[in-house]
């Protein structure tokens, strides 16, 4: 049931009781029972009890009028910020230090994945904290990191987030140590420590997303379709508010990871260093010949030389679109511009959704990856 679904009888009936004392009080005195008729009040006793009458009226519009104001903002809610639910679970505002300490368990995880993945959970990470933003619509205002909904079903067993239970399983360990953290902090600021510390630029973040609940979670169909072209992209991205540039910029993560035949279809790495984040997916993409793979899977592209790595149509496309083959070219040619672009993108990406007065801070931090924070002890 909707907040506003229970708000306006609650508010109906206040208005109400507000506007005829005189007819509540009756019923009142009404549904009382007694075993000889009362004796007739004295006038103090009668002031009296208008007087409580009145008083205790008074509470109810008051307490209901409280409720609406308090009700009539979704975004200050959910306790108002991300700092508050934490300080109900801590006693204790968090400080930058203390998701610094989230950010480092974060980063020990991702190192030790042993043989999964090339080694590293980080690009499985990321794409936990991609997903669960990438769900934002700017016109009905739904979706996003806020309430990281994809803990729910259906959203959990969307198609376009196969194989993310790994990534949940690992961040419910870091939420077991840190279980004063919203969930959407958790996810999006393991998607920073995956980019930072796997060599990417620096991501600006901070908190204050809060926990939603399951009906919530966004429907299906959100997030790209890896067998469409251009128009798709603009439109899945358009509804998250991001232009041609940005869209190209984004796509620039597939240097990271690789597709599984048991969870979308798709096999193989889109670059040779799947667990480093370089501009090599862009200088792939112009440098090597591809070619339609032969095989009994999905549409999916390969490297005439090598036959190892591959490309999605939806990556393809970025060397087909006139106006995103500009700004590929552009990242396939300077990595910093590149990685300027990519976190100022992330960036927005991970704050989808999330309103301006629920944040702790109003400038974003910039969180030293675990080398830089040693070199600091050193100094």
């Amino acid at each position: 049931m909707s907040f506003n679904a229970f708000r306006n009888p609650l508010r109906a009936s206040v208005r109400r009781a507000a506007a005829q004392p005189a007819r509540f009080q009756l019923r009142v005195n009404c549904n009382r029972k007694f075993s000889t008729p009362p004796p007739p009040p004295a006038p103090e006793a009668k002031a009296s009890s208008n007087a409580g009458l009145y008083i205790g009226l008074g509470a109810v519009v008051a307490g209901g009028l409280g409720y609406y104001l308090y009700s009539s903002n979704d975004a200050v809610n959910a306790l108002k910020s991300g700092a508050q639910v934490a300080k109900v679970k801590t006693n204790t505002a968090p400080t930058k230090e203390d998701y610094i300490k989230v950010y480092n368990r974060i980063a020990e995880l991702i190192d030790d994945a042993g043989e999964y993945d090339d080694g590293s959970y980080g690009p499985v990470i990321l794409r936990l904290a991609w997903h669960s933003s990438g769900t934002y619509d700017k016109d009905s205002k739904t979706g996003g990191s806020n309430y990281a909904t994809m803990r729910f079903n259906p959203e959990s067993k969307h198609g376009a987030n196969a194989g993310l239970n790994i990534a949940r399983d690992l961040m419910e360990k870091v939420k077991e140590e840190f279980p004063w953290i919203s969930y959407g902090d958790l996810w999006t600021l393991g998607g920073v420590a995956a980019i930072q510390e796997m060599a990417g630029p620096k991501v600006p973040w901070r908190p204050g997303r809060v926990d939603g609940v399951e009906a919530q979670a966004t429907p299906d169909g959100r997030l790209p379709d890896a067998t469409q072209g251009a128009d798709h992209l603009r439109n899945i991205f358009g509804r998250m508010g991001f232009n041609d540039q940005e869209i190209v910029a984004l796509s620039g993560a597939h240097a990271l990871g690789r597709c599984h035949r048991d969870r979308s279809g798709f096999e193989g790495p889109w670059s040779f260093a799947p667990t480093t984040v370089t501009n090599d997916y862009f200088r792939l993409l112009f440098d090597e010949k591809w070619v339609w793979k032969r095989w009994e899977g999905p549409k999916q592209l390969e490297d005439k030389k090598t036959r190892s790595l591959m490309m999605l149509p939806t990556d393809y496309v970025l060397v087909q679109d006139k106006s995103f083959k500009k700004f590929a070219k552009q990242y396939a040619d300077s990595q910093d511009l590149w990685f300027k672009d990519f976190s100022k993108a992330v960036a927005t990406l991970f704050e989808l959704g999330v309103p301006t007065e629920q944040f702790v801070t109003p400038e974003p931090w910039t969180i030293p990856t675990v080398d830089e924070q040693k070199e600091e002890k050193k100094d």
